[in-house]
């Protein structure tokens, strides 16, 4: 297939581009699908298995049952929950499709999953077709494949690039059409603007070592669909130039035009380290304002700075209620030295 934009009609929020290649085999059984949803922009990418038509069919069913589940879901659903039932559904219609068709039975399909809209980013994923996501010249998410080699990975027993390297590298664990209860990974991630989200088929990311990958998808000298282009242009290559016959690659590359209404949670221990940060420096700065002054504060001016410290005990327990966010920190810090200088003036 030729790159594609797969975004249209809302640029506001984000744009893609999309690229499938048959690669160096005969037939190319990926498949990809992208529409704007009320729920926000869905994405998908799957990438088929099995003898003959099957594996370029079940891509293909996958994309279309995942597309409109989504679209068919009823409001009062979560988002995580469509997703999960959307693939699910997909999974279904590839065995019953397989059962009516006798040569088309025991084909698969990975799938991945991203539907994106102001509130936040939702993944949903099954098989060693992967969801990245990119901040800057960073990988900060990444689903984990479904794949004999990467539970290998998770036991410590192998590293990543072994497990890229490794013969078995294509014997997935999970994947649509196999059997009727299929587990689905879903998860919530927040974005900031410029953030890129990266879904491809193994024939991407199997074909060079993940930091490599990471800096050809990061490079902020192209524009989206040239780099999109060029991505491919360069597994195809290497492809070539390792005797051909390699596997078919598709790729969708989103890019994030503001940020995600969640905030990314802050840890606790950056919550904890904050909150203690914070007392000591404004805690120290009190009683160091009144002995250094050597003077004694009239009445009105130590009741004002007795005030401080219970608005600065009062602040802090409020702000931990309300996630500790760093910049609310340090303007409520900024506040009370302005009090405790003008507090100091009085002294003098």
């Amino acid at each position: 297939m030729e790159l594609k934009q797969l975004h249209k009609e809302n640029q506001e929020l984000v744009i893609g581009f999309a690229e499938s290649r048959v690669g160096g085999r005969p037939e190319n059984q990926d498949s990809y699908g992208a529409k704007e949803t009320r729920l926000g922009f869905l994405v998908t990418v799957c990438d088929g298995m099995g003898g003959g038509p099957g594996g370029r069919t079940a891509s293909t069913i996958a994309v279309r049952e995942i597309i409109e589940g989504v679209e068919e879901a009823s409001k009062e659903e979560t988002i995580p929950n469509i997703l999960i039932k959307a693939v699910r559904r997909a999974n279904m219609a590839i065995i019953a499709a397989g059962n009516e068709t006798p040569s088309l039975k025991g084909m698969g399909s990975t799938a991945t999953v991203l539907l994106i809209n102001e509130h936040a980013a939702y993944i949903a994923h099954v098989g060693d077709s992967r969801v990245y996501q990119f901040r800057g010249h960073k990988k900060i998410f990444r689903t984990f494949d479904h794949s004999m080699v990467f539970d290998l990975v998770k036991q410590g027993v192998i590293t990543e690039e072994q497990a890229r390297l490794s013969a078995q590298s294509n014997i997935i664990t999970r994947a649509l059409g196999i059997q009727p209860d299929v587990e689905v990974d879903v998860a919530e991630v927040s974005y900031e603007k410029g953030d890129r989200f990266m879904l491809c088929s193994d024939g991407i990311h199997g074909s060079m070592p993940e930091a490599e990958l990471i800096k050809k998808a990061t490079n902020r000298k192209q524009v989206l669909g040239a780099l999109t282009d060029d991505i491919a242009t360069a597994v195809d290559n290497n492809g070539r130039t390792s005797g051909g016959g390699h596997d078919n690659l598709t790729l969708a590359l989103v890019e994030t035009k503001k940020n995600s209404k969640l905030k990314k949670p802050m840890s606790k221990t950056n919550k904890l380290t904050l909150l203690i940060l914070a007392l000591v420096c404004v805690i120290s700065i009190c009683f160091n304002v009144i002995q250094c002054n050597g003077k004694s504060a009239s009445d009105s001016t130590a009741a004002e700075l007795e005030a401080l410290r219970s608005q600065l005990r009062n602040d802090s327990l409020t702000h931990v209620q309300d996630s500790l966010r760093l910049d609310s920190l340090q303007k409520m810090n900024r506040e009370l030295i302005g009090k405790i200088n003008k507090a100091n003036k009085a002294l003098k």
